[in-house]
């Protein structure tokens, strides 16, 4: 019976001190500040540094006090929602650390491609979900102009803009993407002298392969600067059209009719077939 008591006794005892190690943790904690900031990005995201200056700089705007802040004053949750707001986080997660840190967990936007439109510009990700640029989230990303529709959003352009980015050639080759309308994707090269019509976001190897053959088997021969424009949009050819179509021929001689190179290449068929055996 004593031992059955003693027993008692002992447990009621560790249980008051537990319950007073937790109210005078809390006590303690109550009265420490916030110290630091610490940003996590996940994913392996390759702009971190960039992004972690990035939710510095939100934080920094948030209209409650952080650090020197009483830890239970610090609201994380309100803060997670207030970085939520910003198109350039996927998730955010923020708890306090017992040594007095915030933590702050971003999984970021990750830009597909950049797009200027009239006088906006802005990032896509692979969902075609917009982010605002701001010099604080810059990121390398392949970069398109043009006007879009309901019709046909920048997110339709990525087909295109991925195939570039994948292939060694076009990927040196293209330094910017210009859309007209759907059926007319330009592709601007880094050098100047012409631009290639691709066309829609359809059969985009076959496309290649006749560009290649255009730049391996002509453009030795004719020059960079021969054309302004090489498309080949059209199946099973390449179109081409010279830059100087109208110049100066001497008076007495008549004008005569358009070189067939200006509308067409007909000998690119045989070339393309040649590389592909």
């Amino acid at each position: 019976m004593i031992k059955k008591i003693l027993g008692w006794v002992i447990l009621t005892l560790l249980v008051a001190y537990v319950v007073f190690a937790a109210i005078w943790a809390h006590a303690e904690a109550a009265k420490n500040t916030c110290k630091a900031i610490d940003i996590e990005i996940v994913e392996g995201y390759t702009t971190d540094s960039v992004s972690r200056k990035g939710v510095m700089a939100e934080i920094r705007r948030y209209p409650h006090k952080i650090i020197g802040q009483l830890i239970p004053a610090v609201d994380t949750r309100d803060l997670e929602n207030y970085l939520k707001t910003f198109p350039q986080f996927e998730d955010v997660v923020c708890n306090i650390n017992t040594n007095g840190h915030l933590h702050v967990k971003v999984t970021p936007m990750v830009p597909e491609i950049r797009i200027f439109e009239d006088s906006a510009s802005y990032y896509i990700n692979k969902d075609g979900k917009r982010m605002d640029s701001k010099a604080s989230f810059f990121v390398d990303v392949p970069v398109v102009s043009g006007k879009f529709t309901q019709g046909f959003t920048p997110k339709d352009v990525l087909p295109v803009t991925r195939f570039i980015s994948n292939d060694p050639l076009l990927s040196r080759l293209v330094g910017m993407v210009q859309v007209i309308d759907h059926d007319n994707i330009i592709l601007v090269p880094r050098i100047h002298g012409h631009v290639i019509n691709f066309g829609d976001t359809n059969r985009l190897e076959e496309k290649r392969q006749a560009l290649v053959a255009l730049y391996k088997k002509v453009i030795p021969y004719k020059g960079w600067e021969e054309y302004d424009t090489i498309s080949v949009k059209f199946r099973g050819q390449v179109v081409a059209t010279r830059r100087l179509k109208n110049a100066a021929l001497p008076r007495n001689l008549e004008f005569e009719e358009p070189d067939m190179e200006e509308a067409t290449l007909p000998e690119i068929d045989y070339i393309v077939n040649q590389d592909n055996e």
